[in-house]
């Protein structure tokens, strides 16, 4: 009943923590105000500035900044331990991740949604700004290049999730047209674009589709790679209530649904056992509560600080103020609806990593087929034999196919408990993934744009300000990096794993840098500071201290291993001179800038 407890306790603990310190925050410190004209209402242009109701900002919000990220993350750091992992996602995700999305949006919205990039040079200094949208830029494409890799081999290793993501973005479109036509209710097309969704979840392997996922699994990674940017210029470019708005909330219908699958099935495993008959078995957690010392994992780097690197997404994500300050503050209706988008999101995105962990650590040990040299030998391995069988070593547990599949196969045997067929469960947990990742793909990429408009105008190059050179620049940097062999023996289409080791320690320096800002904001208008500036001290911490560990430490650092990265290395050293110089502006802007307001938006700077 452990498993049973934890997911309840969870769900339990994020209710109160909205209720009371959410609203605390949006109350007390952020001053809600639902009479304040929004960015999206003042500068309404039918592209970015759009106002829309909550629950599909919501819906766009929380697959944007959910992605795999709160997935993969946790089902790696799991091998450390179900405990720590626990810990790092509940109370990271409600006094450090929803803090620092929520303030990294209300900043926006009250600097007319401007990313927390560009608003850096009025709250901190003029040279922040082009110092932090560089590691901004740096960070989306590498989130770019990458992606596109990721979402090829989700459908490559469960082909029946490919025509069930595709048909989200007809019906996307139909839903935004339905959406953009004033007054009308958005309940019946939603229930019918779900039970579509859902009705090709479960005839992926159905004659003619079936036929059409296996075509489609055997594009190269190169060319998954090509095809996802260039829908992601379109989505870019395109007004945001026709492609990227309607996608994401019916994704968020889709993935919601389908989290309430598990916790229903969780909670059958949890009360009446897993099978059928005499043979039903008990769920429990089949992993150790912590493993380090003696029992530390094979080749795991050290829990503190790589944990707190490892799970991102899940309890505090730099992305994340991306989304709340690139899309988000330029979409809400009302300042009012802060709360529930930007710290309602986060811990939704929290309860997920949860559930990924309990998946993990006691949905695997329901049974899952032995497999040696790649190959199943028709056994089932159950309880802490099919957890070690996953997470023996950081080597088995550390590639995308073991992250992703202990989750997809864990959640996969939940809502088997239903009752449901193990391909039908398999095959949605397949979209649950893919589903993410594009979500994640095609905002990044608009946020992109964003952050390479506003700095083509920082540094004065007046051709980057355009939307189409902004995009298409940014599609093309990551599509080359993207475009070649991820190392020796890699497949063309794979060159984001050249860059990918960089994005844990950069991802979560990008949140102590956002912190940075709204922590600035705050104490230029005498507002406490005290819990926002223990989360930026935190995260400016260890993820700098993570990053000087994989370029010095052991090796397999990356400057001075056995086997030099240069590569990393130079991008490593980068980041932290990058870091260090904000920082170095910051405390010497910090004594003259209590009490005193920044200088207010010229009107061409809005």
């Amino acid at each position: 009943m452990t498993t049973l407890f934890i997911a309840l306790g969870s769900l339990v603990l994020y209710l109160v923590a909205y209720h009371t310190y959410g609203k605390w925050l949006a109350r007390r410190i952020f001053k809600l105000d639902p009479d304040r004209i929004p960015p999206s209402v003042e500068l309404e242009d039918g592209n970015d500035y759009v106002p829309t109701s909550k629950g599909v900002v919501f819906g766009h919000h929380f697959t944007s900044i959910a992605g795999t990220g709160p997935i993969v993350g946790p089902a790696l750091a799991v091998i450390w331990g179900w405990v720590p992992a626990l810990l790092w996602v509940l109370f990271g995700s409600i006094l450090i991740g929803a803090v620092h999305d929520f303030g990294s949006l209300v900043v926006s919205m009250r600097n007319k949604g401007q990313t927390v990039g560009d608003i850096s040079g009025r709250i901190l200094a003029p040279r922040a700004r082009i110092l932090f949208l560089s590691i901004l830029f740096l960070a989306l494409t590498i989130v770019l290049a990458i992606f596109g890799l990721v979402i090829a081999n989700v459908f490559k290793f469960y082909p029946a999730s490919i025509f069930p993501c595709l048909i989200q973005i007809p019906i996307a479109v139909v839903i935004g047209l339905w959406l953009h036509r004033k007054g009308m209710n958005l309940t019946l097309p939603s229930l019918v674009a779900l039970g579509v969704m859902y009705l090709t979840v479960y005839l992926g392997d159905w004659g003619p589709l079936g036929a059409f996922n296996a075509a489609l699994a055997e594009w190269s990674v190169l060319t998954w790679c090509v095809v996802l940017l260039l829908y992601s210029y379109v989505a870019s470019v395109l007004p945001v209530w026709v492609l990227l708005q309607p996608r994401d909330y019916i994704n968020s219908l889709q993935l919601l649904s389908a989290l309430a699958l598990v916790i229903i099935g969780l909670v059958i495993a949890a009360l009446f056992g897993f099978g059928s008959g005499a043979e039903k078995q008990a769920l429990e957690i089949a992993a150790e509560p912590i493993r380090i010392g003696e029992n530390a994992p094979p080749g795991a780097p050290l829990m503190f600080p790589f944990l707190f690197v490892t799970i991102a997404c899940g309890a505090i994500s730099g992305f994340h103020c991306l989304v709340s300050s690139g899309t988000s503050s330029k979409q809400l209706k009302s300042e009012a609806d802060a709360q529930f988008v930007g710290y309602g999101s986060m811990l939704t995105e929290g309860f997920l990593a949860v559930l990924v962990i309990l998946a993990c650590v006691a949905g695997l040990g329901l049974g899952i087929p032995e497999i040696i040299d790649g190959e199943k030998t028709g056994a089932i391995l159950t309880g802490a034999d099919a957890y070690h069988a996953r997470y023996g070593s950081w080597q088995a547990a550390g590639g995308l196919p073991a992250k992703v599949g202990a989750f997809v196969d864990g959640a996969g045997n939940f809502i088997q408990a239903l009752g449901l067929p193990a391909k039908f469960a398999i095959a949605l947990m397949g979209v649950f993934v893919a589903s993410f990742a594009a979500t994640t793909l095609d905002s990044a990429c608009r946020l992109q744009r964003y952050v390479t408009q506003e700095l083509g105008a920082a540094i004065g190059l007046k051709v980057l300000t355009n939307k189409h050179v902004a995009t298409i620049f940014a599609i093309v940097v990551a599509g080359v990096i993207a475009a070649l062999p991820g190392g020796p023996g890699k497949p063309y289409g794979s060159g984001g794993l050249l860059l990918w080791p960089l994005f844990g320690a950069t991802n979560q320096l990008l949140g102590g840098l956002a912190f940075l800002v709204i922590l600035f904001w705050m104490w230029r208008r005498n507002l406490p500071v005290w819990f926002v500036a223990i989360p930026a001290l935190f995260m400016l911490f260890l993820p700098a201290t993570a990053m000087i560990l994989q370029l010095f430490a052991g090796d397999g650092a990356w400057l001075t291993g056995t086997q030099p990265n240069y590569l990393l290395g130079a991008f490593g050293l980068a980041t932290l001179a990058l870091e260090a110089w904000i920082v170095v502006e910051a405390a010497a802007a910090w004594p003259k800038a209590k009490g005193v307001l920044e200088p207010e938006l010229t009107r061409s700077e809005s």
